[in-house]
């Protein structure tokens, strides 16, 4: 018979609210637990083990003797507040943790091969225009102003873009999930994007379950603060951002780069349609409102009327979708070409294990040599 171990029931009641869950709801389907926690039985360590995976926790964390204290690596900012917000869901928290675990070891392999850091990380501030800073940022990838039109619909606008910022050596993650797992849901409504800033690599991560022409503006907003190089993330609640100075700033930037303001005056004075402008600079209806309220072309009310109406529409739509797609296209846009790119060099070349090649991409041998293949590396 295994021998058990007494674990304080407060260091289970944690770590069910730690990751999220119904408490009363998990007890109920866990039975087990509910015996532990009113000190009617007492687990084993292989028990201990089982629940410490349910709760997407560390099994060293039921012994310390005192709550570890979690913290984002980077700002959380939130709609309408003014200051950073750490108080994210375990699913935000372990995928920024991930990318930033690969980012940290994607940076040190590249200064290890002596490559240089990227001009642009960093090259604007707050002082600067927001015209200013987009049109450098158009001027680095090769785009002219109001490229998105040039494009047939918004998945060719939001492919060409990111190809643009992946061939200048960022990282883009597009992912709903905590890397493969799709019972851990990251949720739109709390988190749209965030970036981490690196001088030698930035990871930008977008959540793949918004509507396509809304990560256009994640993106964009995403690489502005590459260019302020100011690591962040973001909820962007009706669009609008946090009462902070730089998110305000890289709200703007995104703005004019995706929706340049003289052309959209240009375009309005002939057709005044924000489903239109929608169509013609290939973002979301309500990056097009946003334009028309912020260059006055669109009152505030109208503005949170519009919101109202078009997110009722879109989730009427989204629920008849389902989701799907080829895995390995999945796994894809999940790790990022560059990241999967530079990680295979560095396998090839024998400066990294093939152990560590599958932990740092959460891929099986089979899976990742699939893979290695679509991608023709």
């Amino acid at each position: 018979m295994s021998s058990t171990i007494q674990i304080p029931p407060s260091r289970f009641h944690w770590a069910i609210a730690r990751a999220g869950f119904d408490f009363d709801e998990f007890l109920h389907k866990n039975e087990r637990v509910k015996l532990w926690m009113n000190n009617q039985a007492q687990p084993t360590v292989r028990q201990l083990e089982d629940f410490a995976k349910k709760v997407y926790m560390p099994f060293g964390y039921l012994f310390l003797p005192e709550l570890p204290k979690e913290q984002m690596p980077i700002p959380f900012f939130r709609t309408g507040k003014n200051n950073s917000d750490t108080a994210v869901s375990l699913n935000v928290r372990d995928t920024v943790s991930l990318l930033k675990y690969r980012q940290d070891w994607l940076s040190e392999y590249l200064q290890e091969q002596e490559e240089e850091t990227l001009p642009f990380v960093g090259k604007y501030g707050l002082g600067d225009s927001p015209a200013d800073i987009a049109s450098d940022m158009r001027r680095e990838l090769g785009l002219e102003g109001g490229w998105a039109s040039h494009q047939a619909n918004w998945t060719d606008a939001k492919t060409l873009l990111t190809r643009k910022i992946e061939d200048q050596g960022i990282v883009v993650v597009f992912n709903s999930i905590v890397e493969n797992n799709s019972r851990r849901k990251v949720k739109v409504e709390e988190c749209r994007g965030f970036v981490l800033v690196d001088a030698y690599v930035p990871f930008l991560f977008v959540n793949n379950a918004d509507s396509k022409s809304a990560q256009m503006f994640t993106l964009a907003h995403e690489l502005a603060h590459v260019w302020t190089g100011k690591s962040a993330g973001f909820d962007a609640q009706r669009m609008l951002p946090a009462d902070d100075p730089m998110e305000q700033l890289c709200d703007k930037v995104a703005a004019e780069f995706l929706v340049p303001a003289q052309l959209f005056k240009e375009f309005w004075n002939e057709k005044p349609s924000i489903a239109g402008a929608a169509r013609h600079f290939k973002v979301s209806p309500i990056v097009a409102a946003r334009r028309a309220l912020d260059l006055g072309f669109m009152s505030k009310p109208e503005y949170f009327s519009f919101y109202r109406n078009y997110i009722s529409e879109e989730y009427h739509k989204k629920i008849q979708q389902s989701q799907g797609g080829d895995g390995l296209s999945n796994l894809k846009v999940r790790l990022g070409t560059t990241f999967v790119a530079r990680l295979n060099v560095a396998l090839k070349n024998g400066q990294i294990s093939h152990k560590d090649a599958y932990r740092l991409t959460g891929l099986k041998g089979e899976t990742y040599q699939k893979l290695i293949n679509k991608l023709h590396l």
